[in-house]
């Protein structure tokens, strides 16, 4: 209740959620930030298919690499990596959010001196919020420890090459950044004291091949060679004979057993002492965690803006201007993904442009050409503009769909067809006047005659229905008297 007011759905869903981690870390409970409700169409809806489709965060041959996140990622840091693909997962349909995030790239757009500082910094800054992870559910060490601490120092670092003067986004974010004892010593130094006690008794004894040695059954132990056997036998109250092998002596001293109970509890002690030392610090961490937790997701927020700068600076992308209007113009539009495997083969991307503004009316575009002439890569980089907007007029998209090949879904007893005519209909039941839709080759599957009319059906439905802004490439000649 102090959170604010749930549907019984979602407490149901929280309680499922905290009992899961309560079974699974036997207690453990990680850090829970607290429950906020998502406003509804606060982000751009983008279905599995369509995820799949335009290989955002995972290319269709599996992995990272061919994918949107790859071809895009400057971040240099874990925080901001993991920010980028939650973006490019569920992109923010607020308007106000969209243009204050559009500002805080623009302002390190325009210095470049900052950003490459800042990236810098940033490089020098682990993982906190791992860190955080770790101490919480008592699986962290000094490590992690180290990591706060040089997190933090790092933030400040940052806090202080943005200033107070920065536009919102980054303003924020550089808000939220803002002994030795005695056995120790005995411990560390032992050594020293070991050696200096060996000088005292070659110097009394005049044999100077005698070493102090340690090992797990004597502990520390007086050595010599058998040559000088009488020498040291013969002051038994001063050396105390403990072992004798075939060509060594072995000795202790009272001092010497004294040293070495000083020194094992001297290790002992110091263990105990970084240990409760160690759980100080812990608790002082997670008390603050809140606080260090808003740093970590500051940093990560600041180097995914350098990151995008660093990007447009590079690349030649600019700001798009985004309004809840219908709009969606697009100027020298590229395929980034695209463009990134021709740049490694020192080939060029050849830009174009779209067009689907036309008021309140339904906007689509039919394409049509042989095969390998660049429908799909034309479809499928506006799709990639309606998320990351480019050189660009894009009125919000509050769904994103796209249907761009096929395959079988035989453990679900889905064949080709099968599933294009599911996702297809899924598209067609959903998209309302704001939607963005893009289709390949609706109809292929099946019969000629009966793929025809698939494709025309869809294609009028698109306009007289949903009435969204669409682009619908097909090798259909008769679709072009629509």
């Amino acid at each position: 209740d102090g959170f604010g007011q749930f549907t019984r759905a979602e407490l149901a869903a929280m309680g499922a959620i905290v009992d899961y981690l309560d079974l699974t870390q036997k207690g453990r409970m990680p850090l829970l930030r607290p429950p906020v409700r998502e406003a509804a169409g606060g982000a751009m809806q983008i279905d599995a298919a369509t995820r799949r489709n335009l290989e955002l965060t995972q290319a269709l041959s599996g992995g990272r690499e061919g994918s949107l996140l790859a071809a895009i990622d400057r971040t240099v840091t874990a925080g901001g990596a993991r920010l980028l693909e939650r973006r490019i997962s569920a992109p923010s349909r607020d308007l106000a959010v969209i243009h204050a995030r559009q500002a805080a790239v623009a302002h390190l757009a325009r210095d470049p001196r900052l950003t490459a500082d800042l990236r810098e910094a940033l490089r020098r800054a682990p993982d906190m919020d791992r860190a955080l992870s770790r101490l919480a559910l008592d699986r962290g060490g000094p490590r992690d420890l180290a990591a706060i601490r040089a997190g933090l120092t790092q933030g400040a670092a940052i806090a202080a090459l943005l200033g107070d003067d920065s536009v919102q986004v980054l303003a924020e974010a550089a808000r939220d950044l803002t002994g030795h004892d005695e056995t120790r010593r005995l411990r560390d130094e032992g050594r020293g004291v070991i050696a200096a006690m060996q000088a005292d008794y070659i110097a009394e004894t005049g044999v100077t091949s005698l070493k102090i040695k340690h090992n797990n059954v004597l502990g520390y132990f007086i050595e010599t060679t058998s040559t000088h056997a009488e020498r040291m036998l013969a002051m038994p109250d001063r050396f105390i004979h403990r072992q004798t092998t075939a060509n060594q002596i072995r000795f202790t001293t009272v001092a010497l057993s004294e040293l070495e109970t000083r020194i094992l509890n001297a290790r002992d002690r110091a263990l105990e002492i970084e240990r409760e030392i160690f759980g100080r610090l812990t608790r002082a961490v997670l008390d603050r965690a809140g606080p260090i937790g808003q740093a970590a997701r500051a940093l990560a927020e600041i180097d995914l803006t350098a990151g995008f700068a660093d990007i447009a600076a590079g690349e030649g992308w600019v700001r798009p201007e985004v309004d809840d209007s219908r709009a969606f113009l697009v100027e020298g539009g590229r395929h980034p993904v695209v463009e990134h495997a021709l740049k490694r083969k020192g080939e060029a991307f050849v830009a174009n442009d779209c067009a689907l503004t036309t008021g309140a009316t339904p906007a689509i575009w039919l394409l049509t050409g042989p095969n390998m002439a660049g429908k799909s890569t034309f479809l499928r980089q506006n799709a990639l503009i309606a998320i990351l907007a480019t050189r660009a007029h894009v009125g919000l998209v509050s769904q994103l769909f796209s249907r761009v090949g096929a395959a079988d879904d035989l453990a679900r007893g889905r064949s080709t067809f099968m599933v294009e005519m599911v996702e297809t209909a899924a598209i067609l039941n959903q998209a309302d006047d704001h939607a963005l839709v893009i289709l390949d080759e609706i109809g292929r599957g099946t019969a000629t005659w009966d793929g025809l009319s698939i494709a025309w059906a869809v294609l009028e439905h698109l306009h007289a229905q949903n009435r969204c802004r669409a682009l619908f490439a097909t090798h259909y000649h008769e679709m072009t008297q629509l």
